[in-house]
């Protein structure tokens, strides 16, 4: 095998790592928004422990990158990709664990009533899925348009996170019992928004891949 080929298959490697990151990260994500609105302890605590299998893929990815610039001594656009994956692998992980975080707000729900039925904030998290899988899309395709994309998507997820937060004061104001849960379910708003911004970070590692320069998508 020729030393292009190998450094190829690595390169494959690391794509694939990352696509099944970001599959897991919608996945764990998607669920916990479902647990959140059916206050459901057992899922809840399920994210929580599969998310051991996202830090191993981001480990896997470390190691597999480390050993390409080591062994192949890559520069320019190859260099580039692989300190891109390294930044991807990052926040898809982070991501992770702040999915894990929603999924800690419904265990400490548990055997509580909604103080309202929840239509905003499962609006705010499909549209922060949306996201995962278009920003990590972006990055396979070398997609900038799309990478781009996500500091649109990124307004209208702080948009209903405000909207959300409005919304949970005026409960709290109106009834001071209220406001233990009304406080944690902001969390869940601060969690989901905060998971846009990771997503907004891989647009800019993909414009940082195709251009060499990295943008800021959150201004």
């Amino acid at each position: 095998m020729t030393v292009r080929r190998e450094f190829d298959r690595g390169l494959q490697e690391m794509q694939m790592l990352l696509g099944e990151m970001g599959g897991r990260v919608e996945k764990a994500l998607a669920n916990a928004t479902d647990a959140l609105v059916s206050l459901n302890a057992i899922k809840a605590q399920r994210i929580v422990k599969e998310d051991l299998e996202l830090n191993q893929l981001e480990e896997r990815i470390t190691e597999l990158g480390s050993k390409l610039i080591a062994t192949q001594q890559p520069v320019a656009k190859d260099l580039r990709r692989i300190l891109a994956a390294f930044k991807i692998s990052s926040d898809l992980e982070r991501m992770g664990d702040l999915s894990v975080d929603v999924a800690k707000v419904v265990l400490r729900l548990e055997g509580q009533t909604l103080i309202k039925p929840l239509i905003d904030l499962p609006r705010m998290s499909e549209t922060v899925r949306m996201m995962i899988a278009e920003s990590v899309q972006s990055y396979m395709d070398e997609n900038v348009d799309l990478a781009y994309k996500m500091s649109k998507d990124d307004d209208l997820v702080d948009a209903l996170y405000s909207q959300i937060i409005r919304e949970l004061l005026t409960i709290m104001v109106e009834d001071p019992k209220t406001i233990p849960q009304a406080t944690l379910l902001s969390f869940v708003g601060r969690y989901y928004e905060r998971i846009a911004d990771h997503a907004t970070n891989i647009g800019e590692s993909t414009v940082y891949l195709v251009t060499g320069t990295r943008p800021d998508l959150n201004a």
